[in-house]
């Protein structure tokens, strides 16, 4: 039996891509929903235009926020799994298909996608910060998973109702790594084209590195 599939995409304001990517979702049938995290620029109403289920917060959470909100909401709806994506565009809708199919074959409870085979296209310092952040947050999480920044993932809706996310930012990512790993849930990593356009990343190198330290040292002490 299929099981039942929505998407979530975390966005601040990314008006100049979202349309896009809700629209080639449509077009795939999958409900779509897009969390915009106080957004200045038209992120909601392009999102809403192009078949879109809008999550709004009045002012910037933060990522982790967004994706909690989210995960809530879908949860309380009855899907299976959610398939989470960025709203830059920096990954590709026709790579849905491989993350199901995945998912359906291996019976994994998380997907994540692994952009390392090939870094070509990658800027230099995302490679060494990618390769030592998935070194370390593999060894804390007893497991294994190649890219651990990648935010494309495809996750069970069982893993979400066991686990508590309580950080904000862009740390979530790894806290949730860190706790289903630790948990005992099932991991695969399918390899995904790394795409960078003209996009400023959204990270504060030291505010986020401060915040990961943060949430390291609270995983540790509990």
């Amino acid at each position: 039996m299929a099981i039942k599939i929505c998407v979530l995409i975390p966005s601040y304001n990314e008006a100049r891509t979202i349309g896009r990517i809700v629209k080639d979702l449509r077009a795939k049938g999958l409900i779509v929903y897009v969390v915009d995290d106080g957004s200045t620029d038209e992120t909601s109403s392009i999102s809403l235009s192009n078949g879109a289920l809008i999550i709004r917060h009045e002012k910037n959470m933060g990522k982790g926020a967004s994706l909690r909100d989210g995960f809530s909401r879908i949860v309380s709806e009855g899907y299976d799994a959610v398939l989470v994506m960025d709203g830059d565009d920096q990954h590709e809708v026709s790579s849905v298909s491989e993350f199901i199919s995945t998912m359906e074959a291996t019976g994994a409870d998380i997907v994540i996608g692994n952009r390392m085979n090939d870094t070509s296209r990658m800027p230099f310092v995302r490679i060494v910060t990618n390769r030592f952040m998935s070194y370390l947050i593999s060894r804390i999480a007893r497991h294994r998973v190649p890219d651990t920044q990648c935010g494309f993932r495809l996750i069970k809706t069982d893993v979400l109702k066991k686990i508590e996310l309580r950080s904000s930012n862009f740390e979530t990512e790894s806290e949730f790594i860190i706790k289903a790993a630790r948990s005992g849930f099932r991991i695969e990593s399918i390899p995904i084209k790394a795409l960078y356009r003209d996009e400023k990343s959204k990270i504060n190198p030291i505010i986020d590195t401060f915040r990961f330290v943060k949430l390291l040292l609270r995983i540790a002490k509990g």
